[in-house]
């Protein structure tokens, strides 16, 4: 099409003689496509895309190519190289929340015997809130405490019944069976003796203690035995006492050796020195016990003899086979049981004492003390919140989650609290993002300590400062072109530095080095001065410069960079067929 045809299609643009500035769609552009991608986000994108759709559909688009010559009348706006503050921010909006809440509710029923608090008090976790009737509970516990106890009682029985013990320390007089012997419950196993010894006080009339001293030998004659045995005096009583007749007598105990057959059953007398005790006395020997098989089964490990030396709570040997094994196993069964049921009823008799599951300020009360209660998950007794700290959670687009970490800065402002600002941190950046209508956030959580007049509840408003700059040069983000030039007059200062290569008439384009950028301007750290004046494509009622331009149906032209075209749009090629101005 002739550059006449065009304009007589375009109806009264005029056709500019500079050729227009290119923006790159290079990795180098990379500036320029972010300060695209942060309108082409969030709630924006369906905007752009329903603008787009028409501008397209209303103008005509013209294509524009290294080289090739615009076809559209070209302006450039120029802008002086100068010192600004720059801050790179992510903002969003959301509500506040307390550190942690908790609503206190009880699983058991009953009357509330007392409370502690009232709303608005500062409670601390542990701290006893209120007392439920437990008598019930109470009853139950003292129940399964008792099963536990007979449980517990009859599995020491059975290992007792498998495993036999000596009940005292002393010596093996008698063994009754031997190793592999079949024994039932009651079959005697063997006797121990503890004291071989026997002891027999008697009394002597017209004597004084004086008389008889410990160590003293002593005749004894048991009734019933032939012949005499041989004790000693091994204790004299220190007071006399008398007999019916009213003569005096005094008291002296013999130990003796047990021959092996005297039992309390028999009766002795003795001479001591030149005294003859007076009637008959008692015998007591040593204690002494017959250790008896509890269960059925054969014997094991039994290897005593007579006269071995045994002590309290030695095993005598093992009952083995399968009912004695049975029996424990049940008993064991039965004690775990009933450990279970003490355990609950423990726990369930602690439910009647309701305390403060974490420190805070109680800001609902729904129960007092004399209110009956049904127990369950909708029994809200209370409900305390923690209000060390505030928190709010921020949704962050999926285009810019990436320059969120743990630990920067953010600021807030809440309409509830007119001319403050609150300083908070971002404490977790979340990875589980939330999909609605193509657009994906992911929720960013943010700590806020300093809450003075904030309140949980309250809509606040939060900036995330990613980068910031104070006082450095600064030029509108659009003048930049692939990322590391700049056009600008060719009376400015850094046009001394320009770039061999092909540029508008009036105008040179020099090589600079960026920093932070918002939408709008980006630092110069390296290529421009003050002074310098920069150029950049901007028609009237357009956007940024860049490889496209949209003639509106008005006539006003809008540019945008090929390399930052939304998916789905056209990118690095021709239009797809059939589209606007027959390109």
């Amino acid at each position: 099409m002739s550059e006449k045809g065009l304009e007589r299609e375009t109806e009264g643009i005029s056709v500019g003689e500079r050729e227009p500035v290119v923006a790159d769609s290079s990795p180098k552009g990379g500036r320029l496509r972010s300060s695209w991608k942060k309108l082409w986000k969030g709630r924006k994108r369906k905007a752009l895309a329903l603008l787009l759709v028409v501008a397209i559909a209303g103008g005509v688009v013209i294509w524009r190519g290294r080289g090739q010559t615009a076809s559209a009348a070209t302006t450039y706006q120029e802008a002086a190289v100068e010192r600004r503050s720059i801050t790179n921010s992510l903002s969003s909006s959301g509500t506040l929340e307390p550190a942690d809440s908790y609503t206190v509710n009880t699983l058991v029923s009953g009357e509330i015997l007392s409370d502690t608090f009232e709303k608005g008090d500062q409670v601390e976790e542990g701290q006893l809130l209120y007392t439920i009737d437990s008598s019930n509970a109470a009853s139950s516990q003292t129940q399964a405490q008792n099963s536990y106890s007979q449980a517990q009682t009859s599995y020491e029985q059975a290992v007792k019944a498998k495993y036999p013990q000596a009940d005292l320390s002393g010596t093996v007089s008698e063994v009754y069976v031997n190793e592999g012997d079949s024994v039932s419950a009651g079959t005697q196993l063997l006797k121990i003796v503890a004291d071989e010894n026997i002891y027999i006080d008697f009394y002597f009339t017209y004597a004084d203690s004086g008389d008889f001293y410990i160590g003293q030998t002593a005749t004894v004659f048991i009734d019933g035995f032939a012949g005499t045995l041989t004790g000693t005096v091994a204790a004299v009583s220190s007071s006399s006492a008398a007999v019916s007749t009213g003569v005096p007598l005094t008291t002296v105990r013999v130990r003796l050796a047990n021959p092996g057959l005297v039992t309390s059953d028999y009766t002795a007398s003795a001479v001591i020195g030149s005294y003859s005790s007076y009637g008959q006395a008692s015998i007591k020997v040593g204690a002494s016990s017959v250790i008896t098989a509890e269960a059925s089964g054969k014997v094991a490990g039994f290897n005593w003899l007579v006269g071995d030396t045994i002590s309290s709570g030695d095993r005598i040997c093992t009952i083995t086979g399968d009912s004695v094994d049975n029996q424990i196993e049940s008993a064991r069964i039965s004690v775990s049981n009933a450990s279970t049921s003490l355990e609950n009823a423990r726990d369930n008799l602690e439910d009647y004492s309701v305390t403060a599951p974490i420190s805070g300020t109680v800001v609902t009360k729904n129960a007092k003390a004399g209110d009956n209660i049904e127990g369950g998950s909708g029994s809200t007794l209370c409900v305390i919140y923690d209000l060390s700290y505030l928190e709010m959670t921020m949704s962050i687009d999926e285009l810019d989650i990436s320059s969120v970490e743990v630990g920067q800065e953010v600021r807030i402002t809440a309409d509830a609290v007119e001319g403050k600002t609150y300083t908070g941190v971002v404490t977790e950046v979340s990875v589980a993002g939330t999909t609605s209508g193509g657009i994906t956030t992911y929720p960013v959580t943010v700590r806020i300590d300093e809450t003075d007049g904030l309140l949980p509840g309250m809509n606040v408003d939060a900036e995330i400062v990613i980068s910031s700059a104070d006082d450095v040069l600064a030029i509108p983000s659009a003048a930049v072109s692939r990322g590391d030039m700049v056009l600008v007059t060719a009376n400015s200062p850094s046009a001394v530095n320009a770039l061999d290569q092909e540029a508008p008439e009036g105008y040179v384009y020099v090589p600079v080095e960026t920093g932070v950028s918002d939408n709008s301007y980006i630092e110069v750290l390296s290529g421009l001065q003050e002074g310098d004046t920069v150029a950049y494509l901007q028609a009237a009622g357009s956007a940024s410069s860049g490889d496209m331009t949209f003639v509106m149906p008005s006539g006003a032209m809008s540019s945008i960079p090929m390399g930052d075209m939304p998916s789905g749009m056209p990118s690095g090629g021709g239009m797809p067929s059939g589209g606007p101005g027959g390109f």
